[in-house]
């Protein structure tokens, strides 16, 4: 093989990277859907008479069937073009943001969160599995990184953005403006959207890509398996930043709103800095020959647990600038796992079930997302002050991400596990392994 087919074989394809720019934005208007809620916490728990556990469950309901939908959406792709999918999920997205431009109770805006998450839960595998279709394994951590990363810039950016439409007009109106930002993309990826071509085909030095893998191999792998506990304890701190932050700046440290649009906008700032340098450095490592255990596994788990002590260590510190250090930092660095865990399921699950997987991975990991606000809010109704009950939380949260973090160190090893699938000798659920 020459040296120019090598390298026509590490170049994607024409137009790989305008549809990578275009999920960025589809991922953009998904993370700022899902941070209008916490960035509007005070205004709609004032005008709505919501104590904090009503709230919490608000927050909760968003992820009552998003897991449902990403597993089944996950399914739907292996036989339906991404293309058309994530049309109609954008337009789905824009439709449920209107109702909120007018009066709403309780179960309205519950009813309306629970569609929204049901039609936004596929989002991120559907959009890795149309991106996949466009670049070789050896290739796809940093558009990986790209993809995933612009949540925390939806969120950075449209944060200020909505707190400035919350002071100014009212947080209805915040909704609207996201309404019709959906509506915008969807016309966009109407005009310029394609599905990628790209055949499959194993990476340089990686074990051989079966055409199947027993369904029942795959969710038992130690390192699937591995990778869903890690993003587990990520989006818990996720699910609660998106929904509490703002309270916890407002309540908690006695801030006023209109100052916490920049302030609530820091982690996600840190964490989009966070998953393009980790996406750069794993692929790095990658291209140089690191074992993916080590440019992926060992990266990916560290990065939670370390998220999980500073956010278990932040009661213990006093100061307003040190807390938000600490809770920026907590959310920031575990957000690498969601690079990390899609790129490791993609790169040891074969092409024709790879759908269905990162749906199930995402699905796993966002379950978090049905516990984590709820459980937050009743902490902080029993508590002594608001500030103590985010403190338990924030406890509570970073234990969960520790031994999260601590599991995904250990066993996420994408390497034995493809080579054990190859030569069929992959050990069965419940028996002796050699981890």
């Amino acid at each position: 093989m020459t040296a120019a087919t090598l390298h026509s074989k590490s170049v994607p394809p024409r137009g790989a990277w305008l549809t990578i720019a275009l999920l960025f934005l589809f991922m953009l208007i998904n993370f700022a859907d899902k941070a209008v809620i916490g960035i509007a916490a005070v205004p709609i728990m004032q005008e709505l008479k919501l104590s904090p556990r009503e709230f919490g469950l608000v927050g909760s309901s968003f992820f009552l069937l998003f897991a449902v939908s990403a597993v089944a959406t996950g399914f739907l792709v292996n036989r339906v073009q991404t293309r058309w999918v994530l049309l109609v999920m954008g337009l789905i997205w824009a439709l449920t943001q209107f109702p909120m431009l007018g009066a709403v109770g309780f179960g309205t805006l519950v009813a309306c969160r629970v569609a929204l998450g049901t039609s936004e839960g596929p989002a991120l595998p559907v959009a890795l599995h149309a991106a996949y279709k466009w670049f070789p394994n050896e290739l796809r951590t940093l558009p990986t990184a790209m993809i995933v990363q612009g949540g925390a810039i939806g969120v950075m950016v449209a944060l200020p953005v909505l707190n400035w439409v919350i002071v100014h007009y009212s947080w209805h109106w915040a909704f609207g403006v996201l309404g019709v930002a959906g509506l915008a993309w969807t016309a966009a990826w109407l005009m310029l959207g394609r599905e990628g071509s790209l055949a499959p085909r194993a990476a340089t030095g990686a074990a051989p890509m079966l055409e199947r893998v027993g369904y029942r191999q795959l969710l038992f792998s130690p390192t699937i398996l591995a990778s869903w506990c890690a993003s587990f304890g990520a989006n818990w701190g996720l699910s609660q930043a998106l929904a509490w932050q703002g309270a916890f700046l407002i309540k908690g440290l006695g801030l006023a709103q209109g100052s916490i649009g920049l302030l609530g906008a820091l982690p996600a700032g840190a964490s989009a800095v966070a998953m393009i340098a980790a996406g750069w450095y794993s692929q790095r490592l990658l291209t140089r020959g690191t074992p993916s255990r080590l440019a992926r596994g060992v990266l990916g788990g560290g990065c939670v647990a370390l998220g999980g002590a500073a956010l278990a260590l932040m009661p213990y510190f006093p100061g307003i600038p040190v807390k938000i250090a600490l809770t920026t930092l907590g959310v920031a660095l575990p957000s690498v796992i969601y690079v990390i865990s899609n790129a490791i399921v993609g790169e040891i699950t074969p092409p024709a079930q790879r759908g269905a997987l990162l749906a199930i991975g995402t699905a796993v990991g966002t379950s978090a997302g049905l516990l984590a606000p709820y459980v937050m809010g009743s902490v902080i109704e029993t508590a002594a002050s608001p500030l103590d009950g985010f403190n338990t939380g924030f406890t509570i949260c970073g234990v969960i991400m520790l031994v999260g973090g601590a599991i995904g160190l250990a066993l996420m090893h994408p390497e034995r596990d493809a080579r054990q699938w190859a030569a069929g000798n992959m050990p069965e659920p419940g028996t002796a392994s050699a981890y």
